[in-house]
């Protein structure tokens, strides 16, 4: 009876350990704050950059931001339009981890692609209203400077 107690003692203490293995996992995964820019204001454009590089700058880069753009906006972000300090920011976001994300509706009505933009976009091929709601059903805070 004694080894059977002293097994069972030992059991629950190594599933203990294992849970608070994964607790600490899950709680590390928590603190990653997950954020949306939504931008369709092309003269908000400079002004959403320069927020997102205080978010990486405040958080000291545990955020995940994925920026959104539609409409007007996207326009400041095409390669032959965007300012030098519009591209030279945008890159060192991109390279610091921001996912931007182009409205696949406003690329078609704009006459644009993927090409003309500034490198990094991905295409929200269902529009980037429904992009948005994607990402905060995920857990994203939603922002819109």
């Amino acid at each position: 009876m004694l080894r059977r107690d002293i097994f069972r003692v030992g059991l629950a203490g190594a599933a203990g350990l294992f849970g608070l293995r994964q607790i600490k996992a899950a709680a590390a995964e928590e603190e990653r704050l997950k954020v949306a820019y939504h931008l369709s204001d092309v003269d908000k454009a400079n002004f959403v950059l320069g927020n997102i590089n205080n978010h990486y700058e405040g958080t000291g880069g545990n955020v995940d931001i994925v920026l959104v753009v539609h409409g007007p906006a996207l326009a400041a972000f095409k390669t032959k339009a965007a300012s030098g300090a519009t591209s030279s920011r945008f890159a060192g976001l991109v390279q610091q981890g921001l996912v931007p994300q182009a409205c696949g509706n406003t690329m078609h009505g704009m006459d644009i692609t993927l090409a003309d933009l500034l490198a990094g976009f991905q295409v929200a091929d269902k529009g980037g209203v429904v992009k948005l709601a994607e990402l905060q059903r995920q857990g994203y805070v939603y922002l819109r400077p």
